[in-house]
């Protein structure tokens, strides 16, 4: 009898709680790491208050308390980050948003922004991490995680538009390709008198495509001039922030925002998570990626992969280790071959792509061995 009295009290709870926010169903409840930002703790919890009165539990891992937020305390960001993993790990949050996150290859995030001209949303893809070494099978697989994001916050039947980048027809003709084999893809058409579906620095001022996609360093440089040109650059004041980490059968929901991004960005990146919480984003995926492996995807990228360089080496990597030291400033492109070389030499090793860059990931035994060899191989300086 208890525990009817406590399922139907949530009950009206949840609906009393509908009524206020217009939004229905069990609270999202969302992490946010609130230290380390150059605008202080004080923005950082600015944004959870106004997440929560749009109808969103936050857990604020810091320092600091306000009414209506869980603040769970740590001491400084490394500890915060530790915690938000956990809390992720063990399900007792929905999603996080944080400032930096480690992605492993093959995730990247998508950011979403509103433009200037017309104050239209569009979706970036992507804005960090890398869903591939090689840059065009990047934009591809980045065409289909704007779709999912896309998708995920109601948008049905999105257009495409790819910026006109290093790679963009290529990227261009393999998606025909998806799309002659059965893939659900819209593009759209440039603004510009020529049209076509590659789009140019007029278009990104239009919010012409609902998903422009690029490769994510370019990304990275369009939400920040987006999202902060009214500011001189320094306060990021609009737009969701850089976006959740997607990739096949990735399930965690990791939301990033800069150091930069102001407190209005921040509370976006929250109800930008909560969405996607909401609308299941991860089943989205699932089904968008089944769809584009039928219509031909892991056929078109091998067949692009042959023909752009003769077959490597075949190299096994060395029975799995914990990895926690990480070695940067190696070039995105040559991160495979960098960890291939420490496996040839015996070395366990990852990649992954940090907030400074791409990143090679080995034991802490191992780390002077494998920067030595690393330096010797012209990978670091």
């Amino acid at each position: 009898m208890a525990n009817l009295e406590k399922t139907i009290a949530k009950t009206f709870l949840e609906m009393a709680r509908g009524l206020e926010t217009g939004s229905f169903g069990p609270r999202p409840r969302i992490a946010l790491t609130g230290m380390g930002s150059e605008h202080g703790e004080e923005n950082a919890m600015r944004a959870a208050m106004m997440a929560v009165a749009q109808g969103i539990d936050v857990v604020y891992i810091g320092s600091l308390e306000a009414e209506g937020v869980t603040t769970v305390h740590v001491a400084d960001d490394e500890e915060g980050h530790k915690k938000m993993e956990e809390l992720l790990d063990k399900g007792e949050v929905d999603g996080a948003v944080t400032m930096h996150f480690p992605f492993p290859i093959g995730v990247s995030t998508v950011g979403r922004v509103s433009t200037p001209a017309f104050g239209r949303e569009m979706f970036i893809a992507n804005t960090t991490g890398t869903s591939s070494t090689d840059r065009i099978e990047g934009m591809i697989k980045n065409t289909i995680c704007g779709i999912i994001a896309a998708k995920a916050c109601g948008v049905q039947n999105p257009t495409v538009g790819i910026l006109n980048v290093d790679g963009a027809r290529q990227t261009e003709t393999a998606l025909k390709q998806l799309v002659e084999g059965g893939y659900d893809l819209h593009w759209a058409e440039s603004a510009r008198a020529d049209g076509g579906g590659v789009m140019r620095g007029n278009d990104v001022l239009q919010g012409t495509p609902d998903i422009l996609v690029t490769d994510s360093l370019t990304g990275n440089v369009l939400v920040k001039l987006l999202s902060s040109f009214t500011t001189g650059g320094s306060f990021e004041a609009s737009g969701y922030g850089y976006g959740p980490g997607i990739g096949k059968d990735y399930h965690k929901l990791v939301m990033i925002v800069s150091r930069a991004s102001g407190a209005p960005v921040i509370a976006n990146a929250i109800v930008y998570a909560a969405q996607l919480v909401r609308s299941k984003i991860f089943d989205i995926a699932r089904e968008e990626f089944r769809k584009a492996e039928a219509a031909g995807l892991n056929e078109i990228l091998k067949a692009r992969k042959t023909a752009a360089k003769p077959a490597a080496e075949e190299i096994q990597a060395p029975p799995k280790e914990v990895v926690t030291a990480s070695i940067a400033g190696i070039e995105v492109l040559d991160l495979e071959d960098a960890a291939k070389t420490l496996w040839k030499a015996g070395i366990y090793a990852e990649t992954g792509m940090g907030c400074t860059g791409p990143l090679v990931m080995v034991s802490e035994a191992n780390c002077e061995k494998a920067v030595t060899l690393l330096k010797e191989a012209g990978y670091v300086g």
